[in-house]
């Protein structure tokens, strides 16, 4: 077996996000990790909206991130730690769009191991050195600077590593030109390795250390260490230093400590000050819980009088995801007093940035990211502050005792406003693909996404999200639509034009759009071809001739030689070709006085025309010189339209059909050219067909031919402007737009009606439009956002969905969902109950604020929240909701037909009560058994049964139910008070967490030990396992490739795939009563039977759910999987040995050509584990349209292809199995 793995969906999870003038200009950029994947973000100060500029795989896993910026310098570079074992510093080039490598220093071995460096990443604000360091032991500091030519160098590491020492975190100090130090988290393991009691670990402290890199000696001193909070969690650097203009100190320096309920600031001989961090007051919170900051950004604003330095501030976010707002009043170096102030509450961030044009970007942990504005700096509302002062000895008197708490009350955002949205997938918990749409030809992707309260529903539809601004009924049916510009210079467009079966209506857009007479136009007979001509003059085509009209509305008319009419017209700025109903072609150009003449000759073409096309006139020149048209003879013929040989016809194609549209455009496709637009000619066909052929500037000839079925209708083609990109919109019964976004050629569908007719519409309100005619019904829309594959539509859910499972009949799913330390409504309800009963007053306000934004209260561990839910996904809405009461939590679910009650369906949850994570345990398991009602929409409880563990899986099994309980396996039926166990086998190592079937096989998912194939034999009514696997796998998803094959995912971001013997499946069928596997003998401590691994690729994603489906209407069947961070991917099956080589050749090139960003090797990365096995990396191959010409030629030339047949062997893998 040989697959292709491809990326539909890269990861959606932002693990980190650095600020700064990446390109140079005076316009911040963000940089994100996503895990395995760079992207430079560009907010857009007006609008707020975000572009993402470039995405790069880095084919490794990014650790840590940092900005720096030399002393004096404009631009910044961005540091990668990575699993490599190599620090790498990047550099945004803006006119290649591409991240170049500068430096890549080794400093230890692959993987991300505990004292190989990379974890941690700290740099001084001057930017003259960077400290990288391990989780533990090891860190290494390196200088940077500039040489002569003033280029970057870097030095050769110095060492500060200590022995037995854990990091918790690192930070740069700011201590302007001094030398450079670093401040770390650090606590010594050594006396706690050596005592067995424990209690050396108990009286562990965390030691705050100094290291000061001496830059005139040239190493690293440790300067000062002293213990501070043993929970502290969190540095964060205070500005100090002095300005150069003054003796004025920008800050006080030092650290803030981030702690348990606490907030320390220290420095060397220091006095520290200590604020409590404000909580919630939650009637129902628990007190014993303490409270962490998880992200912090400090923001320096811009000095008012440059003697005076610059004030700053912190936003540090706290685990419920309050923003708390820190300052520090300072007097040069000595700091007045640490203050404290509740800010707002956004989303809990992996990062959080602050850009200096007043926006604040938080890349949430789970689901969506935001980028908010900045409305006011929360300096003149009525939050209370909290000040060192207020406290004795600044909060220090006693450093062991906590403060007295602090409380506030959370409100809605008042100092920020919401300005983009960045949706985001991560963490798919599972997935399900199936077509349940209308009208649709291909499955939809069905997940359930998120964390607690922001969990989503989402339903991922293949194609581009569409606006729509107008949407209008017109008197009939028009059969096309233009809309054009009075004058050249005109910003926007003046007028739309219909044209019917019997005339052609003006409409002139203003404040309202509404019709006119006085244009010049026809408006007795329908309109073939609309240009606005020359610099103010205004071209129509209609069947018996051609208005031209004038600025001051003469008309010079043209009229057709009788008998004859026009059937088929074309036209640019300064050109017109029309073509007779006696296949006659007649050209006209425009001259420099702005007259329309006639060339002397028609050419005669002998078959009549269908469809032609003309390019823009390029700029700075007088015409441009082909001109293609498409017979009835299924011809496409390009004809010159040069003054020396105009007319002559320079090439021809064959088509399969006759076509229907054709349209010549220039558009950037860096796979084919890097510097300059390429002139394709698109021809669509009768029978739904594209076809793509490269047209040569220089000899006209047709070349490297692409095809793709668009619709079950013919083809139209309309050249449109997307975000001032030439673009075209393809039109069958899907409309399709092909474009250009980060330099390479897209092809994607748009969610939305199917459009008859279109055109690029542009005024005030809509600028960047299109309007489009679906049967009677003008529509102006636009299409926010370019290279977006996957278009989601969300729908709230209450807790962490776990599992998804659809109705086997009706367009319905079924989900379960349930939150650890949460309280159900019910059990809330209750407890608030008894509090008032006690007199406790109540704060209602706080008790309802919206679980969505604001989050639950934490309840003790052991405590959950659970519910089913039944979904309508066409409509987007819950059917019914049904909370589990009892302090139960759902874990698994099935429908299941049994046979006992004439296979009425019955949905099975299995759920367990009062459940502790770790050590894993239960007071008890149970199988909650509901009747199907109401066609699915509504369910009933029949009965409960309980279980001695956990059922982590269910499924139906020939008219019964199978269930992994704990490590047990068992068959039950129904009965009339509960299920009844009918058959178990207890020999399973540690949990059964998958349950997939065929026949009378099971193959049942272990936690630790990979997979199991079992067998139920009936006549002796045995539950028997027959084979295992060699090597030990935590299994997350699994599904049957088929009889014998399985395909799984692993905790640990592989997928793999592993097949039984044929013999041995056999053998184990043959065998009715599985007496033979009964007293065969055990291989390696296990089954008799071993399951050999025939494909194995590492992925760097936890894969929670696996699916074999065809994406493509009639295409071949694919694995697809989803992953953690929010990835979709697909394998697909080689089809041909020829191919198999092919691609893998090209891989081996790929690896040695393109080496990854973070200097990880590409082969040991997709072999983490084991070593990649029997599948090509597309994501790889797919590169090759972003190398240089040169060397895309010499791999080319290797392989004995020409670079188009390598792009469209390429392209072709992807669209034939994925339609992306």
């Amino acid at each position: 077996m040989h697959l292709y793995n491809l990326t539909l969906q890269p990861p959606t999870a932002v693990t980190q996000a650095i600020v700064g003038n990446f390109s140079g200009v005076r316009q911040q950029e963000i940089i994100i990790s996503r895990g395995t994947r760079l992207e430079l973000l560009r907010p857009d100060v007006q609008t707020g909206k975000i572009t993402t500029v470039l995405a790069h795989d880095v084919f490794g896993s990014i650790r840590s991130l940092a900005a720096f910026r030399l002393t004096g310098g404009t631009k910044d570079y961005a540091i990668v730690g990575s699993d490599s074992g190599r620090l790498v510093i990047l550099e945004y080039d803006p006119k290649t769009n591409s991240f170049i490598k500068l430096h890549q220093e080794t400093y230890g071995k692959s993987g991300a191991r505990r004292i190989v460096p990379g974890q941690h990443l700290a740099t001084d604000p001057k930017g003259r050195s960077v400290m990288v360091s391990a989780m533990e032991k090891a860190k290494l500091v390196y200088i940077l600077n500039r040489d002569p030519a003033a280029n970057l160098t870097i030095s050769s590491p110095l060492e500060a590593h200590k022995n037995a020492a854990i990091i918790h975190h690192i930070v740069g100090l700011d201590v302007g030109f001094e030398n450079p130090m670093y401040a770390a988290l650090e606590v010594d393991y050594t006396d706690s390795d050596q005592d067995p009691t424990g209690e050396a670990f108990n009286n562990a402290e965390k030691m705050l250390t100094f290291y000061e890199l001496d830059l005139g000696l040239n190493h690293v001193v440790r300067k000062w260490s002293e213990p501070t909070d043993p929970r502290a969690n969190l540095l964060v650097q205070v500005p100090g230093g002095q300005l150069a203009s003054s003796e004025k100190f920008d800050g006080p320096s030092g650290v803030l400590v981030c702690c348990e309920d606490h907030i320390i600031y220290r420095h060397m001989d220091a006095p520290q000050h200590r604020v409590p961090i404000p909580r919630r007051k939650h009637p129902l919170e628990d007190k014993e819980r303490g409270l962490l900051i998880v992200a912090a950004v400090m923001h320096k604003m811009k000095a008012r009088k440059p003697l005076l330095g610059g004030a700053f501030f912190f936003l540090l976010q706290s685990e419920e995801g309050d923003l708390y707002k820190v300052t520090i009043e300072h007097e040069d170096e000595e700091v007045r007093s640490l203050k404290i102030k509740y800010f707002d509450t956004v989303p809990v961030a992996s990062s959080l940035c602050i850009l200096k044009s007043g926006f604040l970007f938080v890349a949430s942990e789970f689901g969506n990211h935001y980028l908010y504005q900045f409305q006011k700096l929360g300096d003149d509302d009525v939050e209370s502050e909290f000040s060192s002062t207020s406290y004795k000895s600044f909060g220090m008197a006693s450093p062991d005792a906590p403060l007295p708490r602090a409380y506030f009350r959370p409100r809605t955002l008042e100092n920020l406003l919401l300005a983009e949205e960045m949706e985001s997938l991560d963490p798919i918990v599972d997935a399900r693909v199936l077509n349940l749409l209308p009208n649709s030809d291909i499955p939809q992707i069905f997940t359930v996404c998120g964390r607690g309260p922001r969990s989503t529903f989402r339903m991922l539809r293949h194609g581009l999200d569409v606006e729509e601004t107008v949407s209008s009924d017109l008197p009939g049916i028009p059969n096309a639509v233009w809309t054009t510009k009075i004058k050249e210079e005109d910003p926007y467009d003046s007028y739309i034009i219909l044209s019917f079966v019997n005339g052609t209506l003006v409409l002139s857009i203003g404040e309202t759009i509404e019709e006119v007479q006085d244009t010049g136009f026809l408006s007795s007979a329908p309109t073939l071809a609309v240009q606005q001509i020359g610099s103010d003059a205004l071209l129509q085509v209609h069947p018996h001739g051609i208005r031209h009209v004038l600025a001051d509305r003469r008309v010079n008319e043209w009229k057709v030689p009788p008998g004859k009419t026009i059937v088929c017209a074309t036209t640019n700025k300064r050109q017109v070709v029309v073509a007779l109903s006696s296949a006659e072609l007649v050209y006209f150009e425009l001259d420099l006085e702005g007259q329309l003449n006639e060339y002397q000759d028609r050419k005669a073409m002998g078959s009549t025309v269908m469809a032609m096309s003309v390019g823009e006139v390029p700029e700075g020149r007088q015409r441009t010189p082909y001109l293609a048209v498409g017979c009835e003879d299924q011809t496409v013929r390009i004809v010159s339209l040069d003054p020396e040989s105009t007319l002559d016809t320079i090439s021809l194609q064959a088509l399969t059909s006759p076509p229907s549209a054709i349209c010549i455009a220039d558009m950037l496709d860096a796979s084919i050219n890097k510097g300059q637009p390429t002139m394709f000619v698109n021809i669509g066909l009768q029978n739904g067909v594209l076809l793509r052929t490269v047209l040569d500037p220089i000899n006209g000839q047709l070349t490297d031919t692409r095809t793709r079925f668009l619709g079950t209708r013919p083809v139209r083609l309309v050249r449109v402007s997307v975000q001032k990109n030439p673009s075209i919109l393809a039109l069958s019964s899907r409309s399709w737009l092909n474009y250009t976004h980060q330099h390479l050629m897209h092809f994607t569908p748009l969610i939305f009606e199917n459009l008859d007719h279109a055109w690029s519409f542009s005024a005030e309100l809509c600028p960047e439009g299109l309007i489009g005619i679906a049967g009677s019904v003008l529509r102006i829309f636009q299409i926010p956002k370019l290279g977006m594959k996957l278009k989601q539509d969300a729908m709230p859910l209450s807790y962490t969905p776990r599992k998804l499972i659809s109705h086997p009949s009706q367009q319905l799913f079924y989900t379960i969902e349930s939150d650890h330390r949460a309280y159900g409504e019910e059990v809330a309800n209750q407890k608030l109950q008894e509090l008032a009963n006690h007199g406790q007053s109540i704060d209602r306000e706080m008790v309802d604020l919206p679980p969505a934004t604001f989050g639950r209260v934490k309840a003790p561990a052991g405590t959950w929240a659970s519910c089913i839910r039944i979904i309508d996904p066409v409509q987007s809405v819950t059917v019914a909701v049904f909370p589990l009461d009892g302090n139960e939590a759902a874990f698994s679910v099935a429908v299941v037909p049994f046979r006992a009650r004439d296979n009425e369906l019955h949905l099975v949850v299995g759920t367990a009560a009062d459940t502790f994570l770790s050590p894993r345990s239960c007071a008890s398991g149970y199988l909650r058994t509901y009747r199907i009602t109401d066609e699915g929409r509504n369910i009933e409880l029949l009965h409960k049964t309980e279980t001695d563990d956990v059922p982590m899986a269910l499924l139906a099994f020939q008219g019964r139910l199978v269930a992994g309980v704990g490590k047990s396996l068992r068959l039950y039926d129904m009965g009339k008070k509960k299920l009844l166990r009918k058959v178990e086998n207890k020999s399973f190592p540690s949990a059964i967490i998958t349950l997939n079937t065929q026949g009378s096989r099971i193959i049942v998912g272990d936690m630790q030990e990979s997979i199991f194939f079992a067998v139920y034999k009936s006549p002796e009514n045995r539950m028997l396992i027959f084979a295992d696997d060699t090597s030990p796998r935590w299994i997350t998803a699994t599904t049957m490739v088929d009889y014998t094959t399985v395909a799984c995912g692993d905790k640990f971001g592989n997928v793999f795939v592993n097949r039984l013997a044929t013999a041995d499946s056999a053998q184990v069928d043959d065998d009715p009563t599985g007496a033979g596997i009964l007293h065969e003998k055990g291989q390696f401590m296990g089954a008799p039977h071993k399951t050999k691994m025939i494909a194995h690729f590492h992925v760097g994603d936890i894969i929670t759910s696996i699916h074999k489906v065809s994406l493509v209407a009639g295409g071949r069947e694919v694995l697809l999987y989803s992953g953690l961070h929010g990835t979709i991917g697909i394998l697909v099956p080689f089809v041909s040995k020829e191919d198999v080589d092919f691609i893998s050749t090209l891989e081996q090139h790929m690896r040695t050509e393109q080496l990854s960003l973070v200097g990880r090797d590409h082969l040991s990365w997709r072999g983490y584990y084991t070593p990649v096995k029997g599948v090509v990396d597309g994501d790889l191959c797919e590169m090759f349209a972003r190398l240089a010409p040169q060397k895309q030629s010499t791999i080319a030339g290797e392989l004995d292809r020409t670079v188009g047949e390598v792009l469209k062997k390429l392209d072709q893998l992807r669209v034939t199995a994925s339609g992306f």
